[in-house]
């Protein structure tokens, strides 16, 4: 028998323990631009997932082993790969997708780019190299050091052509360089440079060569293929902020002519749009021509000079509402991440989250319920 929605009479909870248990996809699903992939190694992003996050290999005997969740929807079990790293070096040589498409990243091929790795295959991340805490459990970013990076191009169900597309990440933002370039999201299927407007990624870093933003950086940008971009002059839009936040929050979103860059403090605070409007004043970039590959840490042509450090990440099918990514930051803010167990925060305010109260039924399926109930208020539905 079909149980009744809950009446919020019946209920006393905590927004943020709501959103933290409906997981960033699940709001995504809600808001009709579900998730194609789904990037993370230090949480599940839907509520129901049990499935490995990530895959790590150690150095002494090249054994491997998947790292799951410590619940469904919870975070990475840390203690899992300590155990299994003890003693000796560990790679970070899978990160799962979590949407069921199956594109997973995975070690970046070599591509046109003539760099250090021109002539063999990108290097994997040290497994240990990024430890930060989700509510006070440890758990390990992927850390991007120059010449490392991770792609599929094989990938499915990503946006292709000027399809919409909505791409976010939570990233380290003290963490970073001027090369080129630290990306996650949309390339080309080749590893090549193969036009402008062939890209549409989340770009981090304090990378002058193309656009820039406001002061010294780093800024979010987006990375269009042949130019990062941080508005819509080619160069300097002074609109786009350096960034000051230990914890990052970017996203980059894109339809037919329209696109928009946003960021907020991953542990509190609402998002910020810097940029909402046309596509750059340069050929090429309107209508677009993505290709659907995914990178993480390059360029599209495998331009691996950069750094940064990245714990999570999704890309949408479609293009999301305002009202479903601010779902999605308070989301990111309720999960607490912080660079110590107790849950501070070096450089940002820290966020606490009260505790769940309810009367009856499944916590999950409330959860369901308030997130579903916030998303049609957020978007002016009755």
């Amino acid at each position: 028998m079909m149980s009744k929605p809950i009446k919020p009479a019946l209920v006393a909870i905590s927004f943020g323990a709501v959103l933290a248990a409906a997981g960033p996809c699940d709001i995504y699903a809600a808001g009709g631009t579900p998730c194609v992939a789904a990037h993370a190694t230090t949480r599940a992003l839907y509520n129901a997932y049990t499935g490995a996050l990530y895959q790590v290999k150690r150095a002494k005997d090249n054994a491997v082993v998947d790292i799951k969740p410590i619940s469904a929807g919870g975070a990475a079990d840390s203690a899992a790969q300590d155990s299994f790293c003890s003693g000796t070096t560990c790679l970070i040589s899978i990160i799962y997708d979590q949407s069921g498409h199956n594109n997973h990243l995975t070690q970046a091929p070599p591509g046109g780019f003539k760099g250090p790795a021109a002539n063999g295959y990108d290097n994997l991340a040290n497994a240990t190299a990024a430890p930060v805490y989700l509510n006070g459990q440890k758990v390990y970013g992927v850390f991007v050091a120059p010449g490392t990076g991770y792609r599929n191009n094989a990938a499915t169900g990503t946006a292709k052509g000027d399809q919409a597309q909505g791409i976010y990440a939570v990233l380290d933002g003290t963490h970073y360089n001027g090369g080129c370039c630290f990306d996650y999201g949309n390339a080309e299927t080749s590893s090549t440079d193969t036009g402008n407007g062939h890209m549409e990624t989340i770009y981090f870093g304090n990378n002058k060569v193309w656009g820039t933003g406001a002061g010294n950086g780093p800024w979010i940008m987006a990375d269009l293929e042949n130019g990062l971009f941080s508005g819509v002059e080619v160069k300097n839009n002074p609109g786009n902020p350096s960034i000051t936040w230990r914890f990052v929050t970017a996203i980059v979103k894109g339809t037919a002519n329209l696109w928009a860059i946003k960021g907020a403090d991953s542990t509190s605070g609402p998002l910020s749009t810097f940029y909402s409007g046309k596509r750059p004043n340069a050929s090429g970039y309107s209508p677009m021509s993505k290709e659907g590959a995914i990178i993480l840490g390059i360029g599209g042509d495998n331009s691996n000079g950069a750094a940064g450090t990245f714990y999570e990440g999704v890309m949408t099918s479609g293009y999301p509402t305002d009202a479903i990514e601010n779902l999605v930051q308070a989301n990111i803010v309720a999960s607490r991440y912080s660079t110590s167990g107790s849950g501070g925060v070096s450089t940002s305010t820290t966020r606490t989250t009260s505790t769940t109260s309810v009367g009856s039924g499944s916590s999950k399926q409330q959860a369901q319920y308030w997130i579903l109930r916030g998303v049609r208020e957020l978007s002016g539905a009755p």
